[in-house]
């Protein structure tokens, strides 16, 4: 297929490499200008959907999504009918609905095909999309979902795939904080961090998110899987959803004032699990174990 993908980040270039692999034709565009081997390098978002029948969009935000769409040299101008969007940014829902109907007017499907699965996945093409969008068009994207990951899971129309991306990274940064709550604690109280892990992996504590986090937290490695600042995004991004939807999150908007608190401490480019440097310093410990 013919594939426009714009945003070259983190999970980005690994996608795009994965569907040049897979033997689509790939047309890139980044921002900061970066090169995909076997891709052709656009200079806009505009250039690089001409002529293409998919149009992959993988940036930071809400306001980063309607700029490659809508703003100068987006690619709105080059929107034919027939042609389909899809978006594995994690944005807000309200505002994908608003951008899916106006590309509509076109013509144009919209899909929102957040992911999970971290760099590691990205990478290895075993990502998890969560998707929103008509049937069909989720039809015609299937060959794409299945050069970069392993299980597509469609949870009912546009908006549905960002919505059910906000309540799993909601689940994810309480669990993981609850992690690093529970090291810093065991860290004062003269408990092994390895040991630990290791209960906790034999108990019904057990979870995927201490599984994957783990062995980067005793091995000290706070380089960004997935950035803290972005995590940080999304824990608003639900937050806003809840208050639309008028429901509490007591648990997350706490959670919310500790990632606030580290970002302001330095920590916005390192890797989500960073928040433990901040509740190492609060305690006046640091988590050890026998890998680190």
């Amino acid at each position: 297929m013919r594939v426009a993908f714009l945003g070259l980040g983190i999970m980005g270039h690994a996608m795009a490499t994965n569907l040049v692999k897979a033997g689509h034709e790939v047309a890139v565009w980044n921002r900061t200008p970066k090169q995909v081997e076997g891709a052709r390098a656009a200079a806009s978002p505009a250039e690089a959907a001409q002529g293409a029948e998919v149009v992959w969009l993988c940036v930071s935000d809400t306001a980063a999504v309607e700029s490659v769409l809508f703003g100068t040299n987006g690619v709105e101008p080059s929107l034919t009918e027939g042609m389909v969007i899809s978006d594995s940014s994690t944005i807000s829902p309200t505002a994908t609905l608003k951008f899916a109907e106006r590309v509509r007017r076109k013509g144009v499907e919209y899909v929102d095909s957040p992911m999970t699965g971290s760099k590691a996945g990205a990478e290895s093409g075993t990502l998890l999309f969560i998707v929103g969008g008509d049937e069909q068009a989720v039809e015609k994207l299937k060959p794409l979902y299945a050069a970069m990951g392993k299980k597509i899971f469609r949870m009912g129309e546009t908006g549905k795939g960002q919505s059910a991306k906000l309540v799993m990274n909601l689940q994810i940064a309480l669990i993981y904080e609850g992690f690093a709550e529970a090291l810093t604690l065991a860290a004062k109280l003269g408990v092994d961090a390895k040991n630990l892990v290791h209960l906790i992996n034999a108990s019904m504590v057990k979870s995927g998110v201490v599984e994957y986090k783990a062995p980067f937290v005793l091995r000290r490695d706070f380089s960004p899987n997935f950035p803290l600042r972005l995590m940080r995004k999304d824990i608003r991004l639900a937050l806003e959803a809840a208050k639309e939807a008028r429901v509490k999150l007591p648990g997350l908007e706490t959670v919310e004032e500790v990632y606030d608190v580290a970002i302001e401490e330095g920590h916005a480019d390192l890797d989500y699990a960073a928040t433990l440097l901040l509740l190492e310093k609060w305690a006046g410990v640091e988590v050890k174990g026998e890998a680190a």
